[in-house]
């Protein structure tokens, strides 16, 4: 039997050598699997089987719904929501102090649910509000950390493909259960974003009002709640047991394409092309992964890697609160440096049997795997909603820094919160009777 220490050593080695060469993660993914493989199997047989795990990983009826959402997040990127979800935000936040602020994250609250991309709420609200922000006399730096922050949001609050990639690396949790615990999770987020912004605002002194023109409260209702449905069709028919969450992807789909081509008139046909290519590549990069993920659990498990580390986790500590703040800190540093969906789909075959031996919920833990990723994307060096939101709001990575840290602090409580008080997210789904 081979040495998992050498293993593993030969796993991550290989790994971060070709990441650090540039190559891209799914092939460092599979060469270090292959490579590790071999440290049990001849090199024609390792190779077979590699190939072998990749393939059998991708025939799976579940799947189907992945380029579904991609899809309706696709059209509803592209479709002109964010105005709309931005003027409805301005009915709850206009008038506060510094409401831009708090409609910022509103907004991307509501725009990451529906498109499920945290990029695409940082651009699209973001592009709309922080120039606006900065024209109104608020600090650009603070306007474009507000962006920055929020944007995560969507990556948590269903529908979001993040939840259906853990449901399916982790061999059944159950999608409605997470949609319902990462819908609280997410709010959450969004929340803990307020109170911190309420603090900065009254730091700051910004004291101007936003208001919409009288009558108007019932225009901007009826032409936001047609998108807002979107959330309560698909979560709502999934929790209910009306359909699956492969159907409800493919609703998703037809509802979006309503919204765009025939209510709001916002894409033609013509514009079909261009969607189902966007489509076609974002579904492909993940289905690769999928399956070079498969590959490196399988050498996970060849090797017997998984039950060394899970020794050495037990070893540090028998509480399960100390293991699961290791765990923790062990995600938070990943996340800076991995994206999300490779990362769920490399560590939840590692890390699930760990959680689930020291009786954390599955459920629980996918909430907590994802929300500690999300993370990931707005922290340097590599987090890319970080650098894309200072991009939008046409600053420096660096100018943005300081006035993310109350926020980073902010994020980081409701996460302790969610770790340490696991009815605060699971309630939901016990209450709907999904879990």
């Amino acid at each position: 039997m081979i040495d998992p220490i050498l293993a593993s050593a030969i796993l991550v080695g290989v790994f971060v050598a070709l990441l650090a060469l540039g190559t891209p993660i799914g092939l460092c993914i599979v060469l270090s699997s292959t490579c590790t493989i071999m440290l049990v199997l001849p090199f024609n047989i390792a190779m077979f089987t590699t190939a072998q795990k990749m393939f059998a990983s991708l025939d799976s009826f579940s799947l189907l719904a992945v380029p579904f959402f991609v899809l309706s997040g696709v059209i509803m990127n592209n479709g002109g929501i964010a105005t709309r979800l931005v003027n409805f935000a301005k009915l709850f936040t206009g008038r506060l102090p510094g409401s831009l602020s708090y409609t910022n994250i509103m907004g991307n609250m509501l725009f990451g649910a529906v498109s499920g991309s945290a990029i695409a709420a940082s651009t699209s609200i973001g592009g709309v509000l922080v120039p606006m922000s900065a024209r109104e006399g608020y600090n650009r730096s603070f306007a474009s950390a507000v962006n920055i922050a929020s944007a995560p949001t969507g990556m948590l609050i269903p529908p979001t493909t993040a939840f259906i990639l853990y449901a399916l690396a982790s061999g059944g949790a159950s999608i409605a259960a997470l949609f319902a615990a990462g819908l609280v999770a997410g709010v959450l987020w969004g929340v803990g974003c307020m109170l911190i912004t309420y603090y900065m605002v009254k730091r700051y002194g910004y004291t101007n009002f936003f208001n919409l023109r009288k009558g108007m409260a019932l225009q901007v209702t009826k032409d936001a709640i047609p998108s807002l449905l979107l959330i309560v069709i698909i979560v709502g028919g999934i929790v209910a047991g009306i359909f699956t969450a492969i159907e409800a992807s493919a609703i998703a789909v037809v509802y979006t394409a309503y919204l765009t081509l025939s209510l709001y008139k916002t894409l033609t046909l013509h514009d079909l092309p261009k969607l189902l290519l966007q489509t076609f590549v974002m579904s492909a990069v993940i289905m690769f992964l999928l399956a070079t993920s498969s590959a490196m659990s399988f050498s996970m498990a060849i090797t017997g890697i998984p039950e060394t580390l899970s020794g050495m986790l037990l070893g540090i500590s028998k509480s399960k609160w100390v293991i699961l703040l290791v765990v923790t800190i062990f995600l938070l540093v990943i996340g800076c440096f991995m994206d999300i969906g490779p990362a769920i789909l490399i560590f939840t075959p590692i890390l699930l049997p760990i959680m689930q031996q020291i009786g954390v919920d599955p459920v629980h833990f996918g909430v907590l795997l994802v929300y500690n990723l999300a993370i990931g994307t707005i922290t340097p060096p590599v987090g890319s909603g970080l650098y894309v939101g200072a991009s939008v709001g046409q600053v420096k990575v660096e100018e943005v820094l300081k006035p993310l840290m109350p926020f980073y602090a902010g994020i980081i409580a409701v996460l302790l919160l969610i770790t340490y008080v696991p009815d605060v997210i699971l309630f939901l789904p016990r209450m709907l009777g999904v879990m």
